[in-house]
């Protein structure tokens, strides 16, 4: 039988891509997914399978190299390093943009507004718009004007938004956590060390800021820092309001920007919806 589902998508970055791996397991098994609510990544991610598009989105990740991702970033932003503006111009070009309203799944992108603090839910409107949102990780992109609030990653308040469904009519609530507890070992196969010289190499033809470069620079520092914060968060979060289905994927599974291994992460999410529902 057919179980209707609400599925919670958490934010975590490239982490996000086992996100994909979990939706396919999930169609593989015949359950329907008729409502997400996502964050940051996790409405990237929710926001193109709710509008018909997510294949278009994987295939194009799986192939552009480390080179090609970099030239996506402008660091020309105010108030972040990086204003989004390439990026989400590759995005409309790659699938276009919809109201969120018309999609055939219901879908909320959950970000922060850092005036109001407080929540914010989007559920109506461009759909882009409200990814973009979403996704305003603090310190590297530009906070997002959005309706004349300035709004921030979702995750600074809520890392896996469980609540945008409690009023859903489905059969199974699902959650998934981006920022489950380490592995003392690497999950992953490292890349070769060729990639990082290229990304050296790249880096030293443009005008990138030694604070987002180092390894104990500002940047890692402040990321760090905000995925201890979104972790923490985030269990208080599920252990109040647990769903019927609790997904944890490792917070060091990959890093925040090691979209390189999107196939990698999505065949692990795979898996681990798999081994979860067994385990259930």
């Amino acid at each position: 039988m057919q179980k209707r589902v609400s599925l919670v998508l958490g934010s975590g970055g490239a982490r996000g891509m086992a996100h994909v791996g979990i939706i396919k397991w999930l169609e593989d098994n015949g359950y329907v997914i008729e409502s997400i609510s996502g964050c940051s990544m996790g409405a990237l991610i929710g926001g193109f399978y709710a509008m018909g598009k997510l294949d278009v989105y994987v295939e194009w990740i799986e192939k552009i190299d480390v080179i090609d991702m970099l030239k996506l970033i402008d660091f020309k932003g105010k108030g972040g390093f990086v204003s989004g503006d390439i990026l989400m111009s590759k995005m409309e070009e790659l699938i276009g943009d919809s109201p969120i309203e018309d999609l055939p799944i219901k879908f909320t992108a959950v970000a922060a507004d850092i005036d109001a603090e407080k929540e914010v839910w989007i559920n109506k409107g461009s759909l882009l718009k409200a990814i973009r949102a979403s996704i305003s990780l603090p310190l590297f992109f530009t906070p997002y004007r959005y309706n004349d609030k300035l709004l921030v990653d979702g995750g600074v308040l809520n890392p896996v938004p469980i609540a945008p469904t409690f009023q859903d009519s489905t059969d199974l609530t699902i959650a998934v956590n981006l920022g489950g507890e380490a592995t003392k070992e690497p999950i992953l196969k490292q890349k070769e060390p060729s990639i990082s010289k290229k990304i050296k190499s790249y880096m030293s033809k443009i005008s990138i800021p030694e604070s987002i470069t180092k390894e104990d620079g500002m940047y890692v520092i402040a990321n760090k820092s905000f995925e201890t914060m979104q972790s923490s968060i985030a269990s208080m979060k599920l252990a109040s309001y647990p769903p019927d289905i609790e997904i944890n994927v490792p917070r060091n599974l990959c890093g925040t920007f090691e979209f390189t291994k999107a196939k990698e992460v999505i065949d692990y999410g795979y898996e681990l919806c798999s081994k979860t529902f067994i385990d259930s």
